[in-house]
């Protein structure tokens, strides 16, 4: 299980060392506004990416363990609590994005792609010979870790402005950076396990038990994961590349 962490580790390294953000800090304040825009919209597309899998799995544990997951982003049946993506909103607002700019921002085609790219991977999973196993995993690493990657990095530019006198008056980008994490190694998770990445790993490791083919599927989602998340911000290099050096 160690060499799957060694490996798992690799990929993750190599997502927060992306150009855009490993050098999210130098972009301009509206270049910065933007990258949020649009990642705005794959966060809208979570909640239905989240119910394709659910629809698909049927190991039951891996159903629970997601079920639960999919009902925080609205955490009151009654309506009186933001759902998440209010969560994301306010942050937002906070960060200076104004509402005209929510209102008229539009998904560019690379964003399409990633959203339409996202609901393949998924279904792909689901008729994968090892559906669960696979569905799992994907939800795990595309669905949690990256998403805790990303957001950490998010995070270094979003710090001065959301930290007044010590209180942290984030809603949406560091909670999700802290709370998707992944926590503890595929060794070492356990039924103790708070972060969603932990709670999802906790199944996952008993699904991947010693065999080479599981082993190779894990591999190839996680691969095909982060592909589809750097590509996403690979839309956002040619305003790197006009920062001065």
């Amino acid at each position: 299980m160690w060499e799957l962490d060694r490996f798992e580790d690799d990929l993750i390294e190599r997502y927060r060392q992306h150009p855009v953000l490993a050098n999210i800090t130098r972009l301009p304040a509206e270049e910065f506004a933007e990258i949020l825009l649009q990642r705005r919209f794959l966060s809208l597309a979570f909640t239905p990416a989240y119910d394709l899998a659910i629809d698909l799995l049927q190991d039951e544990v891996g159903l629970r363990t997601a079920r639960k997951i999919l009902r925080e982003e609205y955490p009151d049946a009654r309506g009186n609590t933001k759902s998440h993506r209010e969560d994301m909103t306010d942050d937002m607002l906070q960060l200076g994005i104004s509402r005209t700019a929510l209102v008229r921002s539009r998904p560019t085609a690379a964003t399409r792609r990633a959203i339409e790219d996202t609901f393949a991977l998924i279904a792909d999973a689901g008729d994968h010979d090892r559906a669960d196993l696979v569905l799992l995993t994907v939800l795990r690493f595309w669905g949690e870790i990256l998403v805790s990657v990303e957001y950490g990095r998010l995070w270094e530019r979003m710090e001065p402005l959301l930290v007044h006198d010590g209180e942290n008056r984030s809603r949406f980008y560091y909670p999700h950076h802290w709370h998707d994490a992944k926590k503890h190694s595929l060794e070492t998770v356990n039924l103790l396990a708070t972060s969603h990445s932990d709670r999802l790993g906790t199944r996952l490791r008993e699904l991947l038990g010693d065999d080479d083919g599981t082993v190779d599927c894990f591999k190839d989602a996680e691969q095909r994961s982060l592909r589809l998340k750097a590509d996403f911000y690979d839309q956002f290099l040619p305003a790197l590349e006009r920062v001065p050096s």
